[in-house]
């Protein structure tokens, strides 16, 4: 189930999925760990983990230019090949998502993971692998320190992913994840809208694992002020990632302001964003197909939308990742804490949470 589902008022539509796999391509895997019961016994578990994997070009065959810009409003965290990103505009590979202490892990296998796919291009040319690989903490619900993704698990994410609809809640890189002090993980969220009239697609997928329980806002309303119970420990310990995706035609310095409004998103929901939450954006585009720039020609022809037509862009965007966290949060399951050892982190409960936008007529 997701936020639409109990008549949650968001703005904007989405399109079919209501998912970033609305983006024409781009397509979405999962690996979800969870294994074992009872106490915390580093590298034995429990285990509840995993890996996101994003593939903005989907299953393409060669490797190809995807246009990208990124912003941080709070550097708590880590999102690999940004600085690329920052000089060039661009990434190659897939994006992927997991716990604070994989990313080491992550990072090496997607690397393997395109050798293999691309041998041709890497035998054959000196190409490099810079993947982009974020993290959230998970160490609250999950042993950590166990470091238990593995090969395997990246493997298994990109090799599984695919367009449609998606799961949400307690899977892949958000299996671990707590927001607002309520049970959070992966959510996501799309926007379709004209411009030029030609229709277009924002998707955004978030890995919510942010905000303390009193900031809560759904569709206006101070949710966070009156369910009250079940909290955890009063303090931000996370992150969120939000990943935004879109068919629009856009150059690297238009998909940065982009990613800047995810900023405004997040804060629909109430985070001021805190100082210890990394809060990391990147929106990609995956208009404009090209070989990658050695390959390519001295002059390059890119098609953009000016500047001055974004404002409907910028809004919409920010209507999805609002919409992208309640889905997160509304989509998760209870699980059991190991640090602080058998508290649950409740999931919101759906009643309850209908309840108090009734009393504000938001529903």
């Amino acid at each position: 189930m997701d936020a639409r589902e109990l008549g949650i008022p968001f703005e904007g539509e989405p399109g079919e999925y209501n998912a970033i796999t609305d983006v024409p391509g781009v397509q979405v895997g999962y690996s979800t760990i969870i294994e074992g019961e009872g106490a915390l016994e580093v590298g034995k578990g429990p285990i509840r983990t995993g890996v996101t994997a994003i593939l903005p070009r989907g299953d393409n065959k060669t490797l190809q230019p995807v246009w990208a810009g990124m912003y941080a409003l709070n550097g708590n965290g880590e999102m690999t090949g940004t600085h690329w990103i920052h000089d060039a505009g661009y990434f190659l590979s897939p994006i992927c998502i997991s716990n604070t202490h994989a990313v080491g892990t992550v990072h090496h296998s997607v690397t393997k993971w395109m050798i293999n796919k691309y041998q041709n291009q890497y035998h054959n040319e000196h190409l490099w692998i810079m993947p982009v690989v974020a993290e959230t903490y998970d160490g609250i619900l999950n042993d950590i320190n166990g470091l238990h993704v593995r090969e395997e698990h990246v493997f298994e994410a990109l090799n599984t992913a695919n367009t449609g609809k998606i799961k949400q809640g307690n899977v892949g890189g958000g299996t671990g994840m707590i927001c607002y002090e309520f049970k959070g993980g992966t959510g996501t969220s799309s926007r379709k809208l004209e411009v030029d009239g030609e229709t277009y697609h924002v998707g955004v997928l978030v890995q919510a694992n942010h905000g303390k329980r009193d900031w809560l806002t759904v569709a206006g309303v101070p949710v966070g002020k009156h369910l009250t119970e079940d909290t955890i420990n009063g303090k931000e310990m996370g992150s969120i990632i939000v990943v935004i995706g879109t068919d629009i035609p856009m150059l690297p310095h238009q998909l940065k302001r982009m990613a800047k409004r995810a900023a405004i998103g997040i804060g629909r929901s109430g985070t001021p964003g805190g100082n210890d939450s990394g809060d990391i954006f990147l929106a990609f585009s995956t208009a404009n197909e090209m070989e990658i720039p050695h390959k390519e020609k001295t002059r390059l022809n890119m098609e953009c939308i000016n500047d001055e037509c974004f404002d409907p862009i910028y809004e919409q965007t920010v209507h999805a990742v609002d919409e992208a966290i309640i889905n997160a949060m509304v989509s998760a399951e209870d699980m059991t804490t190991l640090k602080p050892e058998g508290k649950v982190v409740k999931a919101i409960n759906h009643n309850d949470l209908v309840g108090v936008l009734r009393e504000y007529k938001r529903i």
